[in-house]
């Protein structure tokens, strides 16, 4: 075994850059704080579960639009059994009503520039 040294030093080498995003973590430390986006006084339920809408959001608004759109579709039955109408303004708006405190916070956090604005009009919030 000539190129033991060799074959060390590569596998060493090929560790270290694979563990690297964990060093990196480690030395970076954890995020200053949690994002919590302001959300409505007055309504304690959304059309679906709290961690399904923070993860999934996005598609069950496509979803929506797709079948509004395309299908001439206007009810969605939640996974409760509630029926809701599938509007951005006239459902999720009503208790989401300030962009800048709940939308803008998330999405301005993680660099994300959601198109709902360039057909919706932008909430004026209660301030």
């Amino acid at each position: 075994m000539y190129d033991a040294g060799k074959i060390i030093t590569g596998l060493v080498i090929f560790l270290v850059i694979l563990t690297i995003p964990i060093w990196y973590n480690a030395a970076m430390g954890k995020a200053d704080s949690k994002l919590e986006p302001v959300l409505p006084k007055y309504e304690k339920k959304c059309v679906e579960s709290k961690d399904y809408m923070r993860e999934s959001h996005m598609d069950l608004l496509n979803q929506w639009r797709d079948a509004v759109v395309r299908d001439g579709k206007q009810d969605y039955i939640s996974s409760d059994g509630k029926t809701y109408r599938m509007s951005l303004t006239g459902t999720c708006l009503k208790c989401h009503d300030d962009r800048e405190k709940f939308c803008d916070r998330c999405h301005g956090y993680v660099d994300s520039d959601p198109t709902c604005w360039d057909c919706h009009l932008e909430p004026k919030g209660v301030n």
